[in-house]
């Protein structure tokens, strides 16, 4: 009998609807709308195997300043098979010379480790039923014209420019800012993703300007699924839990290759956009 064979070919639309079923298989969450986001934003492959796809891989470019490699999935029946490595190189190849970040699970670690990546802290993922909580009178709905002020202020967060994103989410969700003496100081995204909404990405000049743009949408979604990831360096998860998003895991930052981080330090990113595509 012939072995079969696993290829590895582009990530295209027409993939979508078996890397919905892997990520279902996972446990994830994302809908097909979630993937269509990660994919518009992205480059990936997929492993084929009999015309089956077994396992997905996107790398997300903010120009040539780093990229994330998000959705790497392997079909539980292949695993063991050396897949996930093979999917890695691919995404290595699509990113080149830029920096790499990602976040990994605990099952994940060992590969990245070996790839070169380098633990650089971790994310908690909180996620609930809104409680009831009143919104802060220093927040307010964003304009069209906030747009580039937001993707100035997250260039700075981030230390990457993430405008195709940002554009993105802005046609799908919306925004709320805080204004000091005239200027932008911060802002906060809600948006469509798996079994409810994601708050994310928030920043913010200090915490209690980012529990501020937080709770502008608590209060708008009463009863509401919501999920917001931070890291747990902020200080935010006791409060998020309080607000009814219970911690239910997380994941390992890392990057690759450890680099001098272009990010402001007095301004900070408090929940990450990057974890809702993957």
């Amino acid at each position: 009998m012939q072995a079969s064979q696993i290829e590895i070919v582009p990530f295209g639309p027409n993939h979508l609807e078996a890397a919905v079923a892997l990520s279902r298989q996972a446990g994830w969450p994302h809908r097909t709308e979630d993937w269509q986001l990660a994919l518009a934003l992205s480059d990936g492959m997929v492993a084929v195997e009999d015309g089956k796809v077994v396992g997905t891989v996107l790398v997300t470019p903010y120009k040539e300043v780093c990229a994330t490699i998000n959705m790497v999935i392997v079909d539980e029946t292949m695993r063991g098979r050396g897949l996930g490595r093979k999917l890695m190189d691919a995404a290595l190849l699509i990113a080149g010379d830029r920096p790499l970040r990602l976040v990994a699970t605990t099952a994940g670690l060992p590969l990245y480790q070996k790839l070169g990546f380098h633990e650089t802290g971790t994310v908690a993922q909180h996620q609930g039923l809104a409680g009831e909580i009143a919104a802060s009178a220093e927040t307010q709905a964003a304009t069209d014209a906030d747009l580039p002020a937001i993707v100035a202020l997250d260039r700075l967060a981030f230390g990457a420019d993430r405008e195709g994103l940002l554009s993105y989410f802005a046609g799908i969700g919306e925004f709320a800012v805080i204004r000091r003496d005239g200027r932008l100081s911060g802002f906060a995204c809600l948006r469509p993703f798996g079994r409810g909404e994601v708050i994310g990405p928030v920043v913010a000049a200090d915490l209690g300007q980012a529990r501020k743009l937080i709770e502008h949408f608590i209060a708008r979604r009463r009863g509401r699924f919501l999920r917001v990831d931070t890291t747990a360096e902020t200080g935010l998860s006791p409060w998020l839990a309080e607000q009814g998003l219970a911690h239910v895991g997380g994941g390992i930052t890392m990057r690759k290759p450890l680099v001098r981080d272009t990010a402001d330090p007095t301004v900070t990113t408090f929940a990450l956009a990057s974890q809702a595509l993957g």
